[in-house]
């Protein structure tokens, strides 16, 4: 498993344009631009400058738009920052290009990419501070019809009273406990629209931002979810679930 830390420049000011302010504003772009880090060996060979337009095809190797698992996909989220920087936090299967994906696009970052391989092994009993961007939603709709299929049903946010109560019911089947007395939780909203010309395509799913305690409770079922990542709408930047060892006197 890698992990990827991106600076992105935004600017000192806010009235000011910044390529990268505007940028991350889309975050359907910035899962564009994120999938530009695993090209197709053929697209590299071709296109070694990154002069060709972008082609969905061209990336992956089984790397984008698929699942994250042990040995594809990848999973990141965008994380406030000072001094006129936002970060973003990548995590994949295989070790990304940056240079290739940015090669076009120096202007967004403020600093050199940072990459580190991670051995995700854990104990029964490790804690861990952690932080979780999830789009919180639950199905309605899902019951069965008249030929006795039980439909799929449709996704709704949770009411924010139930946000703590969809993270812990998430932990019970993701190998860890948390507890609501020391997980704080914001929302806010991610925007986004897949067309550069008609604003009135924008759309818009609310984020939240979970940041707490962890114990452990299953090394292997907390093992996937940290590497498959946890809840929905993981394409927009949701459901990585990030760690850190706690501070010791």
């Amino acid at each position: 498993m890698f992990l990827s830390l991106l600076h992105i420049d935004i600017g000192n000011d806010p009235d000011r344009p910044s390529p990268g302010r505007d940028w991350l504003r889309n975050v359907y772009r910035v899962h564009q631009r994120l999938c530009m880090a695993f090209p197709s060996a053929s697209r590299k060979s071709e296109d070694p400058d990154f002069l060709a337009p972008f082609v969905s095809g061209d990336f992956g190797d089984n790397q984008v738009r698929v699942q994250r698992g042990e040995e594809n996909g990848f999973l990141f989220r965008i994380d406030p920052s000072k001094r006129g920087e936002a970060a973003i936090l990548v995590q994949s299967a295989v070790d990304p290009d940056w240079d290739y994906a940015f090669h076009n696009a120096e202007h967004f970052l403020a600093a050199s990419t940072q990459v580190k391989h991670v051995d995700a092994s854990f104990e029964e009993g490790q804690s861990f501070r952690f932080r979780l961007m999830a789009n919180p939603t639950r199905k309605i709709d899902t019951k069965s019809g008249s030929d006795g299929a039980r439909r799929n049903g449709k996704r709704v946010p949770v009411h924010v009273d139930q946000l703590f109560s969809w993270l812990s019911g998430k932990s019970e089947v993701s190998g860890f406990k948390v507890a609501e007395e020391t997980t704080t939780i914001q929302s806010d909203y991610a925007y986004f629209r897949k067309s550069r010309t008609d604003d009135k395509e924008t759309a818009r799913l609310r984020t939240v931002r979970y940041d707490g305690l962890l114990e452990v409770s299953d090394r292997e079922q907390f093992r996937k979810s940290v590497v498959a990542g946890i809840g929905s709408s993981k394409s927009m930047g949701f459901g990585l679930l990030s760690i850190a060892p706690l501070m010791t006197a």
